[in-house]
């Protein structure tokens, strides 16, 4: 499963656009800082997310919208198209 993948499916199961998400963990002092396990929990505690799909906010939260190029391509294990994440909601996304 793809790094965009995994937010676009945060984004069914929570209603919420990973950018929205992104600004309420910020609003609750989240950032580059925060011990992984504590944002895990608020992501599992009021939406229910698994560790998967946290991981994905994890890295959002903790190191922006960037990817490793490695992550991008055809031949990659992910095979995301950018190595810049669409935080902005499935429905926004450029064709």
């Amino acid at each position: 499963m793809s790094f965009q993948a995994y937010l676009d499916t945060i984004e069914d199961k929570t209603g919420r656009t990973p950018r929205e998400l992104l600004t309420e963990a910020q609003s609750r002092g989240f950032g580059p800082d925060t011990k992984v396990g504590d944002i895990l929990a608020w992501l599992k505690d009021d939406y229910d997310l698994g560790r998967g799909h946290g991981m994905a906010m994890v890295h959002v939260i903790t190191k922006g919208p960037t990817i490793d190029a490695k992550f991008v391509g055809a031949d990659s294990v992910h095979r995301d198209e950018s190595d810049t994440l669409w935080l902005d909601g499935k429905a926004t996304k450029p064709a």
